[in-house]
Parts: C-alpha cells; sequence; structure tokens
C-alpha cells in the first residue's frame, strides 16, 4: 500500500483552503485527468487550452481522493471531496512548499542548457544507492511541473532531486526559491533559447538564477571547461555560496574528466575528484554522458552520498525516453536499431549524438544515418548554425542525413551530394522517406527540438516494422 502523502486536514492547511465532503487521504497528486490514479489529489489547474475543472468528475470517478480547484464544477457530485482555494495553481504552490517545508530530505537542484534530465536520471541512481531518493518524473521542470514534483515529495524520503528549466529570463527565480535545495548544479551553458537572449551571457545569468534559492552552507556544482564558468562562479558567490565545486576536463576542475570512451552500449569514465583516481562505467554511450556523470556524483557527495557507491550505480542507467533510448526493429528479413535522440535538440547536443552515432557498431555494407529536424529557439544565426552541422557529420562519416523542416534546409544544401539522404517539409515526409531507404543493419540517429516533433518518425519506423505491436500514444502532464 502506497504512503499517505497528504491527509485533507494537512492539505486544508497548507494552502489556505476549504474542505468539502469526508476527510480523505492522498497518496499522490496529479493534474491530468487522464492519467490520475485511485488515491491520488487532483488539482484541477485552468491552462490556456485546458480547464482541469472541467475535468474533476471524471477524475473522482477514477478513484481519485479529492480534487483541488478554485471554483465548484456544476457536474461534480454531491458532497465530493473537494479542497476549495482561491486559486488553484498558488494552491499547488502552496502544497509544493509545505511538503518542502517538512521534509529532512536533502536536496539537488539541477539546471542547464543541456544535459538536465540524464543528470537528474544519474543523481537518482546516485543518491538511492545510500537512501530513498524523490525525483521529478519526466521533464517536469517548469512554473507548473516544479511545484507537482515538490508537492509528490514523500515524508520518508532522504533526498530530492528536482530539474529547473526555463526560456526566459526570471523564470528559475520563483522555481529555486520554492525548492530550496542544498546543492545546485548547471550542467552547461550553450545557445539554446537564443531567440530570447541577445547572448550566452544573458543565458548564462538566467541560468545562474538557481544559487538564489540555495541553503545556506549549500553548495554550487559547475561546468569548468564552460566559457561562462567565471559568470557562474561570481553569481554564485553573491548569492551567499562558499561552497563551489566543478567538473569537467580543466586541470583545475574538482572532478576532472582524464579519459572518457563509448562502446556500443555504455561509457566509460576515468576521472579524479580531488586527489582521487576513479574508474566507472555509464550504461549509455556518448561521451556527454562522461561529464554529465561527473556533475552528478559530485552533486551526490556534497548531498552526503558514497562516492564508490554512487559511481558504481551508474552502471545501470539508461537513456531517458527520447535522449538517446535504443530499440532494435525487425526489418526486412533483419533488423535495424534506432537511437531515440528526438525529444529536443540544440547545436551542441545534436554533436554529441552524430558522435554517438558514429560509434555504434553495424553490420558490413550497412549504414549509419542521421535523421535531423529543426532545432529551434535559436535567434537570428539559425542558418548558420544548421548549415555548420556538415562538418560534423562528415568528419564522422555518417553515411546519410535526411533532414525535415525548412531551417534544417541549410543543412542539406550544406552537405556533400552523397550524403544527401533526402530534405523533406516535416517529420511525416521524412519519415516515408526514410522508410523506403532503409536496410536491414542500418542504424538511424532521430534528433530535433520539440516542436519538430520527430518522434514521428520513431512511430512511423515502430508501426513500419511491426504494426500490430505498435505502442498507444501517450501524452505528458500538462494542465
Amino acid at each position: 500500500m502506497s504512503a499517505i502523502l497528504w491527509t485533507s486536514e494537512e492539505a486544508a492547511e497548507a494552502t489556505g483552503g476549504r474542505l468539502g465532503g469526508t476527510p480523505w487521504q492522498a497518496t499522490d497528486v496529479s493534474i491530468d485527468s487522464r492519467s490520475v490514479q485511485p488515491g491520488a489529489l487532483f488539482v484541477a489547474l485552468a491552462g490556456p487550452n485546458h480547464d482541469g475543472h472541467d475535468h474533476v468528475a471524471a477524475a473522482l470517478a477514477k478513484g481519485a481522493a479529492a480534487a483541488l480547484v478554485h471554483r465548484i464544477p456544476a457536474d461534480a457530485p454531491k458532497d465530493a471531496p473537494l479542497l476549495l482555494v482561491e486559486d488553484s495553481m498558488a494552491g499547488l504552490s502552496a502544497l509544493a512548499g509545505a511538503a518542502r517545508a517538512r521534509s529532512n530530505a536533502r536536496i539537488v537542484a539541477v539546471t542547464g542548457s543541456v544535459g538536465k534530465t540524464g543528470t537528474k536520471e544519474m543523481l537518482k541512481l546516485a543518491l538511492e544507492a545510500t537512501g530513498p531518493t524523490h525525483v521529478s518524473q519526466g521533464n517536469l521542470n517548469n512554473h507548473w511541473g516544479v511545484p507537482l514534483s515538490l508537492s509528490r515529495l514523500p515524508r520518508e524520503a532522504l533526498f530530492g532531486v528536482f530539474e529547473l528549466g526555463m526560456n526566459h529570463a526570471g523564470e528559475i527565480t520563483p522555481l529555486t526559491r520554492l525548492v530550496r535545495p542544498h546543492v545546485a548544479v548547471v550542467t552547461s551553458v550553450e545557445a539554446v533559447h537564443m531567440a530570447h537572449f541577445a547572448s550566452t551571457r544573458e543565458i548564462a545569468e538566467a541560468k545562474a538564477e538557481i544559487f538564489l534559492g540555495v541553503e545556506p552552507d549549500g553548495f554550487a556544482v559547475l561546468p569548468r571547461d564552460n566559457p561562462h564558468y567565471r559568470l557562474l562562479f561570481d553569481a554564485a558567490r553573491r548569492a551567499g555560496i562558499t561552497n563551489i565545486i566543478s567538473f569537467g576536463s580543466h586541470i583545475d576542475a574538482g572532478a576532472r574528466l582524464l579519459d572518457g570512451a563509448i562502446d556500443p552500449s555504455a561509457t566509460l569514465v576515468l576521472a579524479l575528484f580531488g586527489d582521487d583516481a576513479i574508474s566507472y562505467r555509464v550504461g549509455v554511450p556518448g561521451l556527454q554522458w562522461a561529464s554529465n556523470s561527473l556533475a552528478a556524483l559530485l552533486a551526490a557527495r556534497a548531498a552526503g552520498a558514497d562516492l564508490d557507491r554512487a559511481a558504481r550505480s551508474l552502471s545501470s542507467m539508461s537513456a531517458p525516453k527520447g535522449r538517446g533510448a535504443r530499440r532494435t526493429l525487425p526489418w526486412g528479413g533483419g533488423k535495424i536499431e534506432i537511437i531515440d535522440e528526438s525529444y529536443n535538440a540544440s547545436p551542441v547536443s545534436v554533436r554529441a549524438a552524430i558522435l554517438t552515432l558514429a560509434a555504434a557498431e553495424r553490420p558490413r555494407g550497412a549504414r549509419r544515418i542521421a535523421v535531423l529536424g529543426d532545432m529551434l529557439e535559436l535567434g537570428q544565426d539559425s542558418p548558420v548554425l544548421h548549415g555548420a552541422l556538415a562538418q560534423t557529420l562528415v568528419e564522422n562519416r555518417i553515411d546519410l542525413v535526411y533532414t525535415a523542416g525548412p531551417l534544417m534546409r541549410h543543412l542539406h544544401e550544406a552537405l556533400p551530394q552523397d550524403r544527401r539522404g533526402g530534405h523533406a517539409a516535416d517529420a511525416d515526409e521524412a519519415a516515408l522517406q526514410l522508410v523506403k531507404a532503409l536496410k536491414p543493419g542500418d542504424v538511424i540517429m532521430v534528433k530535433g527540438s520539440a516542436g519538430s516533433v520527430m518522434g514521428r518518425v520513431i512511430k512511423a519506423l515502430e508501426q513500419t516494422a511491426a504494426p500490430e505491436a505498435s505502442p498507444e500514444g501517450c501524452c505528458e502532464e500538462k494542465p
């Protein structure tokens, strides 16, 4: 039986709300009526496209313990277990703040232009090797995802890990002040969301907001190789943080990468933590995992975990969906391998994915194929940044490149003729081209920004390989 997360009295006290119906106990918090589980507190958020109040009755019918609302739905059952507040979003944030206030867990917050989710998942493994750990699910890293994740923090957790995202200045400040981390991690600062920033320096300043919520005597974990390291260091100092540690290949890094190698199934890491040499295996191939693993281990040690146990735990790491997950599908009497990087894309993450594809094993005569969708929010330099990927693809001997979207046309035109698989207007058209061209043994890497919906290429391959086994579509939690 799941542990009790909230009683009706606790939730009412936390939110200042008014209870209706019979007392209740909740074992989870949910904002999605489609996926709400029996025993959960359903929070009816009013978003730009959907109002959760329209789905309260459905959530209760599915077994929700109660619903947090700011108006009573007309179709709610009589004597429904409701918690009425002035604003449901504010109520969720208040619930999150109360969860944080009652917790004795050591809290780690992670931000960065790339690598946030992977680092968060490695932290989960690293900290679980020491004790019960609560980690935000999926990409719940924005103004409603962070409060939702924090409201789910179990009483018994010894550690908590939360991902903080942004695409505008000022967005991380309220999140970090809500989470109040003991350890704040910045994985990287790169040219991502450039449509909303004049420079990567401005991005660094926005990422540095994470330090504003760090608890007294807390830690900052910084990327030592990044050009904006000094800016991040100074921002952490101004926020009152004295425990500043770093990771990277730089000779002054606290966790220094000495060597990293990838094989088809893992990344091998040799590093120095202070004066201590340590070697370990991360169960996902890709050199970016080596660097991010250093950040995870530094943060885990700062939170009180045992370093050796934490490092050993990373061998069981698997890539999150859309971030390097691999799958083998039957194809034409043989099989193909897919590297699913479809969740998001930036110049630095696409280059890392190309290196991973280049290291993938393939049968003699088979091909390594990249399928790339537009990288969005890169600002006025976007055409140049897309075209510049051609050099990395050629240098790493990628056999064919399929491109999708108006921005990726710049890459298509920059490629040598013999590397051009085809260019398509969108992901659906690219999938049609790809399905016709694939041969048994091919290894395919699919990547693009979330708005490019390159996951449709993955789905098309799955349906073509085995229509009867194709997974149903699913939706992430959204208000």
